[in-house]
């Protein structure tokens, strides 16, 4: 059977609108801290720093943690942790920054931490708009027993936030958890549901706490 001219652009629009639908994944670059541009500048130590192109220019996002460190002043020997991430775009070859995350334990007597969660940082397209989504989830803690930690997922397009709260779960006997659950922000819950199901994905693949 012979397809016709007509019948054959179908298929190939078809094809090109399927392909650009599954183009939800920007491929970003690692890269060392000595290539980090010296117009950069972030406090604390480089856990991840990545780049990668689109409509806004040349993208730099860095995640820094400090550590735990003795709080000043304390009275109760705290100690104090605080985390750090970083947008900068490069455009017209002026870098400038974007967004910054802070976030912090303070003046902690007992079990500290503030640390990003591995392997979660990533860029997206979902809305296959050109600009990526950059998703940096995190945990915060300060305990002196088995419980869950406060966990965080921050989503940044341009100047657009998406925030998702709540708490990791915990194994506290053979057939109980303690934890897991989580709100979406307001500005998460009008958002596109596409948004909500890729944090839903992230969160539960990270649920579970992971003793060091």
């Amino acid at each position: 059977m012979k397809i016709s001219n007509k019948t054959k652009l179908v298929f190939f629009l078809v094809f090109c609108s399927l392909k650009i639908v599954g183009q939800n994944k920007i491929a970003v670059t690692k890269i060392g801290v000595t290539k980090i541009p010296r117009e950069i500048k972030y406090n604390g130590k480089v856990k991840n720093a990545i780049t990668w192109n689109d409509k806004l220019g040349e993208n730099f996002v860095l995640t820094c943690e400090t550590g735990e460190f003795k709080t000043k002043y304390s009275e109760n020997d705290g100690r104090d942790s605080e985390i750090y991430a970083y947008h900068y775009i490069r455009y017209k070859n002026v870098i400038k920054q974007n967004w910054k995350i802070y976030d912090f334990i303070k003046d902690c007597p007992v079990d500290i931490e503030a640390s990003f969660l591995k392997n979660t940082l990533n860029v997206t397209d979902l809305n296959n708009n050109g600009i990526g989504e950059i998703w940096i989830m995190y945990k915060i803690v300060c305990h002196g027993d088995v419980s869950p930690c406060e966990m965080k997922i921050i989503m940044y397009q341009e100047k657009l936030k998406l925030a998702m709260r709540g708490q990791n779960r915990v194994k506290i006997s053979d057939m109980k958890y303690d934890g897991g659950n989580y709100t979406f922000d307001k500005a998460f819950n009008e958002a596109p549901s596409y948004y909500r199901d890729y944090a839903k994905k992230l969160w539960n693949k990270n649920i579970n706490q992971k003793w060091q």
